[in-house]
């Protein structure tokens, strides 16, 4: 928070210190060109989990710096919460998810269905269900399924694939969006 050289307080710590107390979502953009727009000065991540009570609600990113401690929570909170593993979760997935929040101008936070997967938890769920991919991106870090009860699954997937970040999969019959940072491409109903 003050430069250790001069005692003087420097902006950018002042910036990380209203980021660790604002409640303030960044501004949004109904036509976004890129999946940054809609991000802002600040980034903001608001999730919670149905399978294990945790929630998150944080800045993570400010003025182009990720904010370390913030997004080491992520990858914690997206863990598999079968096998309790955790994997680093691509930094591009988490912004995806926070353009496409901002851009429905919602305060509800994402039901996280989905983060990472263990190769085991794949398998597991590829023999219950045949939409679940061999090499699915979620083994990766590199995709997330969330859910909002205030948007539809076609609102938050059109939100997503304005962004143009990456996959985008409509799962209308089990209520969810898949957004990864994979190719653009998109499907389902």
């Amino acid at each position: 928070m003050t430069d250790k050289r001069t005692g003087v307080f420097t902006r950018r710590g002042l910036m990380a210190a209203f980021a660790a107390t604002a409640v303030t979502a960044a501004p949004t953009y109904t036509n976004a060109a890129g999946f940054l727009r809609g991000g802002g000065d600040i980034r903001r991540i608001k999730m919670y989990s149905g399978r294990t009570g945790e929630k998150i609600d944080m800045i993570y990113w400010v003025e182009g710096d990720y904010i370390k401690e913030s997004v080491d929570e992520v990858h914690k909170f997206m863990r598999d919460w079968r096998t309790d593993q955790v994997k680093f979760i691509d930094l591009r997935t988490i912004d995806i998810l926070a353009a496409a929040h901002n851009l429905m101008d919602v305060t509800e936070p994402y039901m996280l269905v989905s983060g990472y997967r263990s190769p085991q938890t794949n398998n597991m769920l590829r023999a219950r269900s045949s939409g679940v991919a061999k090499n699915s991106l979620h083994m990766q870090g590199k995709a997330a399924d969330v859910r909002l009860n205030s948007r539809s699954v076609n609102q938050m997937a059109k939100a997503a694939m304005s962004c143009r970040g990456g996959g985008v999969g409509r799962y209308s019959g089990s209520n969810f969006v898949h957004m990864d940072c994979g190719s653009v491409r998109s499907w389902g109903s």
